[in-house]
């Protein structure tokens, strides 16, 4: 029996290294004897066929070719002789020379049968004296009765009866003769008829004897096969099964065929490499786990420690530009608002980075919210900033909820952030379309303007940390490059996608879908199409 499956797995800590295989035989060492043995048997099989063949063969010949035809020549002996005895008596009963004639045709006729039988004979004592005593026979009936009657006047008045009583004795003793003869032939005839049967089912015994030698024979290779080749394959198997279930310290034994050996070493020494290679990456995320609280921790605080001195700059320009209202020229006008637009960016810049490394780090807290209103609450946060400047901002949304597991301040975030730059990069007295759909489980939120937009070539390089579109910074409008980065992670969190479609003075069009809401909802899917930056 095969050795169990099981028998092929070892355990072991990860880190050890696999054994070398110890030497065993190739699989074709262990496939050779077999085909050797198969082939030898099947050789066998051809032979005893051919054998049997031939022999059969042989039979079947000198039973057609040589007896069958003998005997027929015999019986034809009798047929010349009896035509012969006939003509005689028409001759003596009617004296017609047709009579003679006939009798001289089948008298020339007789000795080429005889010869045909006595050929055949020649190899059989037994059968050459009884064709020897046929042909005394026959002789004797044609030198004393038939020539010398064939030869003498006849008609009815030369009946002699004694001459009669002569011929048919002597005809009785060919009759006699011929039958044993006969006799002879039929049952050499059955003889090598059963010869011939014999032969051939011999033939077809011996084939079937060695068909059930070759039989066994393979029943037993393949059961050592199985025990030495393929159980051990098994057990490969079950070992890979096993690695590919995440069980790292499981190891393949080094059983079976050399081949097998050398699969079962490689697979292990892959095993100690993907060990070590987890080892290496449960260090590195370790460290990319501190290095990034690290920097959460770095952007915080001095997010934290700007702002306080921020704000006491802001306050002493305010100040400024009270105490002197009135009294600055126009250079020192410049210089207090190029420093008060550098004071906004730079707090700008601070929320943002505090916003996005809220949204990065902060457990999202779900619970269930209508969008329809989140999106409204955000559209009436940017329409006092769009009015200034003329842009009309349009939503189109169902009369019933659309309710979504969301944060509703992170949410209400993302879509203030998008209008915010939809409103940022239109044009003035432009419009701002908000629309919101729902399809299939899926509700998907479109925020399209029609300003400035994006060059093509910088599209996918939206969500970059600090990356700003070449036309915004070149028409001088204001940013800090984290806005769609921010958007990106919040919906992110919300097991949502953003598809962002621009083309440069056409407009940008920013989707946002999200998965509806429901009691039997499964776990909600995550596509997202932009790049995480780090």
């Amino acid at each position: 029996m095969a050795p169990s499956v099981q028998s092929g797995i070892q355990h072991r800590s990860p880190g050890k290294a696999a054994p070398l295989p110890s030497s065993g035989r190739p699989v074709a060492r262990l496939v050779a004897p077999v085909i050797f043995r198969l082939g030898t048997l099947v050789g066998l099989m051809a032979v005893i066929g051919i054998l049997g063949v031939v022999l059969s063969t042989r039979a079947v010949d000198h039973l057609t070719d040589e007896l069958q035809p003998a005997a027929a020549a015999n019986q034809d002996v009798l047929l010349d002789l009896t035509s012969m005895e006939a003509a005689v008596e028409s001759w003596a009963a009617s004296n017609d020379p047709t009579a003679q004639d006939a009798y001289q045709q089948l008298l020339q006729r007789l000795p080429g049968d005889q010869q045909r039988v006595r050929e055949f004979a020649a190899d059989d004592a037994q059968l050459d004296i009884l064709v020897t005593r046929q042909e005394e026979a026959a002789q004797a009936w044609i030198s004393q009765y038939a020539d010398p009657r064939i030869g003498a006047p006849g008609g009815p008045r030369t009946f002699d009866q004694q001459r009669f009583e002569l011929g048919r004795a002597l005809f009785g003793t060919v009759e006699d003769t011929h039958a044993a003869t006969s006799e002879a032939f039929d049952q050499r005839v059955r003889q090598a008829r059963e010869d011939a049967g014999w032969r051939f089912r011999g033939t077809i015994l011996a084939i079937v004897l060695v068909a059930g030698l070759a039989w066994l024979g393979v029943s037993r290779s393949r059961t050592r096969l199985l025990s030495e080749l393929s159980a051990p394959l098994i057990a490969l198997e079950n070992v890979v099964q096993k690695m590919s279930r995440n069980e790292p310290e499981v190891r393949a034994r080094n059983d079976g065929p050399k081949e097998v050996r050398a699969v079962a070493a490689a697979l292990n020494d892959f095993a100690e490499a993907q060990a070590r290679a987890r080892a290496v990456e449960n260090r590195i995320q370790h460290e990319l786990r501190t290095l990034d609280t690290a920097k959460d921790d770095f952007v915080s605080n001095v997010s934290h420690e700007l702002r306080t001195p921020l704000t006491t700059i802001s306050g002493y320009l305010e100040m400024v530009a009270e105490e002197f209202e009135g009294e600055m020229g126009p250079r020192h006008e410049r210089m207090l608002e190029a420093t008060r637009r550098n004071v906004s960016r730079l707090r700008a810049l601070i929320d943002d980075l505090l916003t996005l490394s809220k949204a990065e780090n902060r457990a999202t807290d779900l619970e269930a919210v209508d969008l329809i209103q989140v999106v409204r609450d955000a559209v009436t946060d940017v329409r006092i900033t769009a009015a200034g400047r003329g842009i009309d901002v349009a939503v189109t949304a169902p009369a019933e909820p659309l309710p979504v597991l969301a944060d509703r301040a992170m949410l209400n975030r993302a879509f203030l952030n998008v209008l915010s730059n939809a409103v940022k990069f239109s044009h003035d007295g432009g419009r701002v379309e908000v629309g919101i759909t729902d399809e299939m489980g899926r509700v998907t939120v479109t925020v399209a303007d029609h300003g400035i937009g994006i060059p093509q070539a910088e599209v996918e390089r939206l969500g970059t940390r600090f990356f700003r579109a070449s036309n915004a910074v070149t028409n001088e409008i204001a940013g800090t490059g984290l806005g769609i980065r921010i958007v990106q992670t919040i919906v992110d969190k919300h097991a949502g996608d953003v598809r962002i479609e621009s083309q440069e003075r056409v407009g940008t069009t920013v989707s946002i879908r999200l998965r509806l809401h429901a009691e039997d909802t499964s776990p909600l899917a995550r596509v997202v199409e932009f790049p995480s930056a780090t």
